[in-house]
């Protein structure tokens, strides 16, 4: 095979014939390498996916499976969910962070109980009117759940894109109509190949085109990776955004939220004050979960996980 050209920084002049011998030999190493995930496995279904989707968003597996394990067991249909209050979905959420996308994924079981009897939609559209439910969670569960053809645009399918189609380290910061564009010209036609690219390509972001130490020994593609042929250029865009947890007022929200979670009734204002020593950033925090459902203010200075 020809070696490629380096594309131009705004992407390739012709991406859909660019994906095309991508396709094969990634679909070909998920064949062999994908790990055995329960939302993989034909059983989990389409709520199984949904809810898997909402867990793994900035958090890795590893952290996810335990709570998805439990999460199942407990509300294996979105009914079962919908019919608790959403307070004992932000409990069970534990400590897998973002705790909001766990009254997201109640209110998108209440949803589907209610419009669609209790049966995660197959349709795009419908997944994409449901409350919490964005463009790529919605393309995720179309794809992943019902084989469907859909672009599905996570920070790993957009790294193996933006390496092995356009040539640079790292994509944008957040995702960009000319990405979207690459991702739908770079779909294979037929619908059942299109899912295994999605979930292919997926997959070789999360496990060998990774953000840092990348294993192009053991990549598919590397013989056509855009980025490894022009000498892995280094990223010379805008900084890339860390993630930072200590100090901030995500640390102080996790620790009045793990109080409130290990909690059999109400809790004390006394008792939030103990988790957190200066005074007005607590109280900024405890302020921000009130503003965002996640805590239920009481009569005399006392505070629930939401009941409604």
């Amino acid at each position: 095979m020809t070696a490629p050209t380096k594309p131009s920084p705004g992407g390739p002049s012709d991406p859909a014939s660019s994906g095309v011998p991508l396709h094969a030999p990634v679909i070909d190493w998920f064949d062999e390498h994908a790990r055995d995930l329960p939302w993989r496995r034909p059983e989990a279904g389409a709520w199984g996916v949904m809810v898997s989707e909402f867990m793994l968003q900035q958090t890795p597996v590893s952290r996810v499976l335990p709570v998805y394990e439990q999460w199942l067991a407990r509300w294996p249909r979105p009914a079962d969910l919908a019919a608790e209050a959403p307070g004992e979905a932000v409990r069970a959420w534990g400590r897998l962070g973002y705790p909001r996308r766990a009254l997201r994924l109640h209110g998108a079981a209440a949803a589907i109980t209610e419009r669609h009897g209790g049966d995660v939609p197959s349709d795009h559209a419908q997944l994409l009117a449901l409350p919490g439910i964005g463009e790529y969670t919605a393309a995720a569960v179309a794809s992943f759940a019902y084989g469907q053809r859909h672009a599905v645009l996570d920070t790993n399918v957009r790294r193996v894109f933006a390496r092995a189609v356009t040539g640079v380290q790292y994509p944008p910061n957040a995702t960009t109509a000319a990405e979207r564009r690459l991702a739908r010209a770079l779909l294979p036609a037929e619908e059942a190949s299109a899912a295994r690219w999605a979930a292919a390509s997926m997959e070789l972001g999360a496990l060998v085109c990774t953000a840092k130490n990348e294993s192009c020994h053991r990549c598919p593609i590397a013989a056509q990776c855009a980025w490894r042929l022009a000498g892995k250029p280094a990223h010379d865009g805008p900084p890339r955004r860390g993630q930072t947890y200590a100090g901030t007022d995500r640390q102080v929200r996790g620790r009045l939220l793990a109080v409130l979670r290990d909690a059999a009734g109400p809790v004390s204002q006394a008792a939030l004050d103990q988790v957190w020593q200066e005074p007005v950033q607590r109280a900024r925090a405890l302020d921000g979960l009130v503003a965002d459902g996640l805590v239920e203010p009481l009569a005399d200075g006392l505070y629930r996980l939401p009941m409604s």
